[in-house]
């Protein structure tokens, strides 16, 4: 490692799947020591829960990239969302959804040592920044990191991101994760 890479600041990063990863973490690790920090208890059924978290293993593999792998978190996930079932992708249960998932990512961060965490949901054309980054920046308040609050689909972040995965072959799922997004 350079003198100039040993002087990036640190940031741990939420990875939502492999395919959004990719341009986040491509763009993000010229910047910074990147940590990618799979933390997604939403993922449901197990089984794909694990094909996505097989692609994010394959594309840290692929690209040297560190990862940090938490499995835990369904039940108080479950508990959050609980009356929250019917409500419409977008609405009140992704909120509680992305505040769960960017509180646990700001702790960890903080537990490792990072200035900085981020998410790679932003880079998805279903997720607006706008509704993501007032989450991340209230956790960042409430555990004391710094909270890079980006829209990284900017700068075609997602033509990006769709073409990244097709170069590695990562598996793209078709909805965002959660039984009740399959069910709408």
């Amino acid at each position: 490692m350079t003198e100039r890479e040993q002087k990036k600041p640190r940031l741990l990063l939420h990875c939502c799947c492999a395919p959004d990863a990719t341009a986040v973490y491509e763009r993000l690790a010229r910047d910074y020591e990147v940590i990618c920090y799979w933390y997604n208890p939403n993922i449901q059924p197990l089984e794909e829960a694990h094909k996505r978290l097989a692609a994010m293993r394959q594309l840290a593999e692929l690209v040297g990239m560190e990862l940090i792998v938490d499995e835990s978190g369904e039940a108080a996930w479950a508990e959050a969302v609980r009356g929250l079932e019917d409500e419409p992708e977008g609405g009140a249960r992704c909120e509680v959804c992305f505040a769960l998932r960017l509180q646990k990512t700001a702790q960890k961060a903080k537990e490792l040592g990072c200035e900085y965490f981020a998410s790679t949901l932003t880079v998805s054309p279903h997720k607006p920044a706008a509704q993501i980054n007032p989450h991340g920046e209230a956790a960042a308040a409430l555990v004391g990191v710094k909270f890079l609050g980006e829209d990284f689909r900017k700068h075609d972040g997602f033509k990006r991101s769709v073409e990244l995965a097709k170069k590695y072959g990562l598996y793209r799922q078709k909805y965002c994760g959660c039984i009740y997004s399959v069910r709408r």
